[in-house]
C-alpha cells in the first residue's frame, strides 16, 4: 500500500491547530484593498477557523498525515 501524501497546495494554505481543527487566512485579503468596505477589511484581519464541513475534507484528502 503506497503512502498517503501530502497535497502541497493545501500545506502552504492551511494549519491544524491543537484541538485539530483547520486554521486558514481569510478570503480577499490578497490585493485590490481600495475597492473594499472597510469593516470587511477589519473583519477578516488574522486568521480564522475553517467550517467543519470543508475542515473534514481537507483533513481527509489534504492533510492526511495532520
Amino acid at each position: 500500500m503506497p503512502k498517503m501524501k501530502t497535497r502541497s497546495s493545501a500545506k502552504k494554505r492551511f494549519r491544524l491547530n491543537a484541538a485539530g481543527k483547520v486554521k486558514m487566512g481569510p478570503a480577499c485579503k490578497r490585493h485590490g484593498m481600495t475597492k473594499r468596505p472597510q469593516k470587511m477589511i477589519q473583519t477578516a484581519r488574522g486568521a480564522t477557523i475553517m467550517k467543519e464541513m470543508d475542515a473534514k475534507v481537507v483533513k481527509k484528502y489534504m492533510l492526511p498525515n495532520g
